[in-house]
């Protein structure tokens, strides 16, 4: 007696079809009215940096254009040998981490002010917001005239009203006059973002440390500021890409003068008072690099915030 089997069919692949032309159109039908922004953006971006790349490789003066020549990476040594960049580059880390450090301690205690329910807070929120809306121009301008001024300004007004000292403050202390506008201006971006991160916090939480006797201060030692870690090195990477490139107040307040020159005034210096094209350039590049860094690493805190919220939800 002979057993016969039978085989089972088996079935046949899937044929893709995510090569076939009518997919392909369809997708490229997606990304067309994308196409426009993106040559935009690369035309008004990509390009002038490419080209400043390439005058940063030249002892290019402007003065003289038939006699520049390729230098290769001696502009780039020259920023980083030379005592007077390197005065500036200590000027704009030191600027930078004054004023983003200071920034953040106030938005954190504004942040907690407003975190609590009490009368009036919208109107009070909405007046604390309003110094990061002004122009920084517009800012630099009402310190260093309404505040500033020996003679007629806020500051020496009120030192007068109680028989205090009249100070130039702008000569006495040039870098400090510089960081407190600074300070001013960019405190409210740091509150928002800090409020930001203690309204996303789980309530059940904290009250279930307060039902088991914690305090107020344990509470935000032990909850609140672990919560808003991620949120404090987010502001703190987004507030260090603006400053670092920050021109307006240096420019407005002081000229770059008494020691205030920080890395982009040294570059407009370069560029449109002694025409070191190569220079100003190499010098620029630097400043893009030192940004590109820190957005790399704003980028990964934002990704973090975003993988958490989706977690909770």
């Amino acid at each position: 007696m002979t057993a016969t089997t039978t085989a089972a069919p088996v079935a046949a692949p899937p044929v893709s079809t995510s090569g076939a032309p009518g997919t392909r159109l369809r997708a490229w039908a997606t990304r067309a009215p994308l196409l426009p922004a993106l040559v935009f953006m690369i035309v008004v971006t990509q390009l002038p940096f490419v080209a400043t790349l390439v005058i940063s490789f030249f002892d290019w003066n402007a003065l003289y254009p038939d006699a520049r020549r390729f230098t290769g990476l001696d502009n780039y040594r020259q920023v980083l040998t030379d005592a007077g960049l390197r005065h500036s580059v200590g000027t704009t880390i030191l600027l930078t981490a004054t004023v983003v450090l200071v920034s953040l301690a106030l938005g954190l205690l504004l942040a907690l002010l407003l975190n609590r329910r009490f009368k009036g807070r919208g109107v009070v929120r909405t007046l604390l917001i309003a110094p990061f809306l002004v122009v920084p121009v517009a800012a630099a301008l009402l310190w260093k005239h309404v505040l500033y001024n020996p003679e007629y300004g806020l500051l020496n007004g009120l030192l007068s009203y109680v028989g205090g000292p009249q100070p130039d403050w702008i000569s006495t202390t040039p870098l400090l006059a510089v960081e407190a506008s600074l300070i001013w201006q960019w405190t409210p971006f740091m509150m928002l973002i800090l409020l930001a991160g203690l309204q996303s916090r789980d309530p059940q939480q904290i009250e279930a440390a307060r039902v088991d006797g914690a305090s107020d201060w344990q509470i935000f030692v032990h909850l609140t500021l672990p919560h808003l870690r991620r949120y404090l090195e987010l502001g703190a990477l987004l507030g260090s890409i603006h400053i670092v490139q920050n021109f307006d107040a240096v420019f407005t307040i002081t000229s770059g003068g008494l020691g205030t020159a920080n890395l982009p005034y040294t570059v407009y210096q370069s560029f449109y008072q002694a025409h070191e094209n190569g220079l100003a350039s190499a010098a620029g590049v630097l400043v893009v690099l030192g940004s590109l860094v820190i957005a790399t690493f704003a980028l990964r805190v934002v990704s973090s915030l975003f993988r958490e919220e989706v977690s909770r939800a």
